[in-house]
């Protein structure tokens, strides 16, 4: 370790000092070491199908590209704003639609998050805590596989950690234009992850509020000047769907009106606190199931499990199913703590709370403006936001929406191992709050490791024997009083007992088995569907897969195949496809499906425009009923392909039944109005689907 003199700068200090000789090859490694684990192996990197289909339709149409269209057709947008594709989408233009080139975007976004959070807390707390915070970031196993996924949150850590490290540098000179920046990398953060990305405003306002060196007045003003920004940024694409004619733009998904409003607002953000007493029945948006049990809608996504594939039973460890499960319990207000979300992102806890505690008191009599001090509200309140908001929330078993936890833990935890040791060197009661806290932090990892014992089982116990090792090395000096003998051995082995269990979990993405989780999750977790099992496939999961499979309800087997998805079309799949072409005769979709796992392996196999019905939930107006038979009358649309199920991908019921969705209401009448093609006419047919002559 450094010396003492390098761990935490006085305010006072030159700015301009010189970085230590370590520094640099200490960063280049670090970066490296995070380039490593985020794109190992990204040549076998997995599509997320439901986005993967809306940038295989980005990619190929610039209308799609600003409105994130899911279809090729134009006729139905993501249920998300599409901010966090766009990267996606340029690089699938640059590089040819690849599973990879789809990953690749996400990869440069770790790697930056890891810089930027170094540059962030060097600034902040100095060059050993940055090095350390952004190795801890690193090795924390949510992030390594966060950044492996084509999911929204690795573009919305990225702008969020953008955004607080231009705060930090616009609260040490009051700087109006650095704090204009930050309100920008919100405002774009938002259109990665929409409302969440306000979580973090908190954080953001009070630290240039407390400690900006000016007059109350203007730091005010300031505020209320970097708010506007962040709004106009925030609403610069619900305000171009708004003023576009719904004629001329897809339809809205998430929405029951067609709104951008009510698929932020009520879809995406009142439905998932639903626990805590919210309601989005009067937002005009779709009212989807978020985590509380698989649900029923119309379209038939059993039809798409048994034609596209069948879920697997899966091994799990003791806490699989405690926390964020999906068809299950959502883990509640406990789930961050218990289970696999903690395993995931939170290792530090401990290191964290301590860091935090310890540096508020000792900043206390410090000047308003103190950086240190207002370094520590950033990143204490930054977590504490957003561990409230996850905690009272839907998470619904994705594991990647953690890494807006990992972030702060591991700014305080480089911070706070230094400052610990700084407190620690200087004797005293305080000094005794290194070793304890060591001893906590390892303690607290080796149980959650010990939730897996099939997974590395020496682990917990290692983690154990170096956190005592640490202890003891620690704790002698402060017993003799005298000396600092084999204190900073006993650090280097404190951070091997705090790193030791997260590290080996991360390290698990270079193994193939657990390395393509297409929800972020990493170690044992990664072997499961969207990182848990349902609650109801675990308790029927014997040891071979085939009669778990046979038990898992049918929406979970219809999300989990369409999850597998390779981007290639099986046998059938491509006589049907070859059928439709040969006989499309000048319309101007392929065919229709009323569910969109019906549609995505065409979509993302050929770019082909497959009109989907009902949206991602089935619930979504598009297209009405109406509007589908004037397409058919104008021969725009021969060919619909159902599904001979009726359970739905994530609808839950509407209140007047599933036969009022669009998707239901589609499958009646083409039932009853449009002929049955015979499947030996395009190779025996697609299993658990019809294809229907509409004419």
């Amino acid at each position: 370790m450094a010396t003492t003199a390098t761990l935490i700068p006085e305010v006072t200090r030159p700015r301009t000092r010189t970085e230590p000789r370590y520094a640099r090859p200490a960063l280049i490694l670090i970066t490296a070491v995070a380039a490593l684990l985020f794109a190992w192996d990204i040549g076998q990197s997995q599509y997320h199908p439901f986005y993967a289909d809306a940038v295989r339709s980005m990619a190929g149409s610039w209308k799609a590209f600003a409105y994130g269209s899911f279809d090729p057709g134009n006729t139905i947008t993501l249920d998300k704003l599409p901010g966090f594709l766009w990267p996606q989408a340029l690089s699938a233009r640059l590089f040819g639609f690849h599973a990879w080139a789809l990953t690749l975007p996400q990869v440069v976004e770790g790697v930056l998050s890891v810089l930027v959070l170094y540059r962030a807390v060097r600034r902040w707390a100095g060059v050993d805590a940055g090095l350390l915070a952004a190795g801890f970031l690193a090795l924390t196993p949510v992030v390594a596989g966060l950044f492996r996924t084509s999911v929204e949150d690795p573009a919305f850590l990225l702008l969020l950690l953008l955004a607080a490290d231009a705060t930090q540098r616009a609260a040490r000179e009051a700087r109006l234009r650095t704090l204009l920046m930050a309100g920008v990398w919100v405002g774009l953060a938002f259109q990665a992850k929409m409302l969440e990305a306000f979580a973090v405003l908190p954080a953001l306002a009070l630290v240039y509020l407390v400690s900006a060196p000016t007059a109350l007045r203007r730091r005010t003003v300031h505020l209320a000047l970097a708010g506007a920004v962040t709004l106009a940024v925030s609403a610069s694409w619900m305000l171009l769907v708004t003023l576009t004619p719904a004629a001329d733009r897809p339809y809205v998904d998430g929405s029951t009106n067609n709104s951008a409003v009510s698929m932020v607002v009520g879809y995406n953000f009142l439905n998932r606190f639903s626990a805590v007493g919210m309601d989005a029945a009067d937002t005009g948006s779709v009212s989807a199931v978020q985590g509380g049990g698989v649900a029923h809608g119309g379209g038939g996504a059993h039809g798409a499990a048994q034609g596209h594939g069948a879920g697997r039973g899966q091994e799990h460890g003791r806490t699989a199913q405690r926390a964020g499960g999906w068809g299950g319990s959502d883990g509640g207000w406990t789930k961050l703590v218990a289970g696999p979300m903690a395993a995931e992102a939170g290792w530090f806890y401990p290191l964290a709370l301590a860091a935090l505690g310890l540096g508020l008191q000792q900043r206390r009599r410090m000047p308003r403006t103190d950086p240190l001090r207002a370094g520590l509200l950033l990143w204490g309140s930054w977590f504490a936001v957003f561990f409230l908001v996850l905690s009272a929330g839907s998470v619904g078993g994705h594991t990647y929406y953690m890494g807006v936890i990992a972030a702060p833990l591991a700014a305080l935890g480089g911070a706070g191992t230094v400052l610990l040791w700084r407190a620690y060197r200087s004797g005293g009661r305080t000094a005794w709050v290194l070793p304890a806290t060591v001893a906590v932090t390892a303690g607290w990892g080796a149980s959650l490791a010990a939730g897996y014992p099939a997974f590395l089982p020496l682990l917990a116990p290692a983690a154990l024997l170096l956190g005592l090792a640490s202890v003891v090395l620690l704790s002698l000096p402060l017993l003799r009083g005298r000396g600092m003998g084999g204190a900073r051995a006993g650090l280097a082995v404190g951070l091997a007992a705090m790193l030791v269990a997260p590290a080996a979990w991360t390290a698990s993405v270079l193994d193939p088995a657990y390395g393509h989780s297409a929800m972020g999750a990493v170690g044992p977790p990664a072997r499961h569907l969207m990182g848990f099992l349902p609650t109801a496939a675990t308790s029927a999961t014997s040891a071979t897969g085939r009669q778990g499979a046979a038990r898992t309800p049918a929406a979970v087997n219809a999300f989990a195949s369409a999850m597998r998805a390779s981007g290639t079309l099986t046998d059938s799949q491509d006589a049907l496809l070859a059928y439709t072409r040969a006989h499309r005769d000048g319309a101007r979709y392929l065919f229709a499906t009323t569910n969109w796992a019906l549609a995505s392996p065409y979509i993302l196999a050929t770019g082909d425009p497959v009109l989907p019905i009902g949206g991602f939930t089935n619930q979504a107006p598009s297209p009405t009923l109406g509007a589908l038979q004037r397409e058919v009358g104008a021969g725009a649309l021969r060919y619909v392909l159902l599904g001979d199920g009726t359970s739905g991908l994530f609808g839950g019921r509407p209140a007047g039944g599933s036969a009022t969705t669009a998707a239901a209401r589609a499958t009646a009448w083409v039932s009853g109005s449009c002929q049955p093609v015979p499947p030996s006419a395009y190779g025996g047919g697609v299993a658990g689907t019809k294809l229907y002559h509409c004419v």
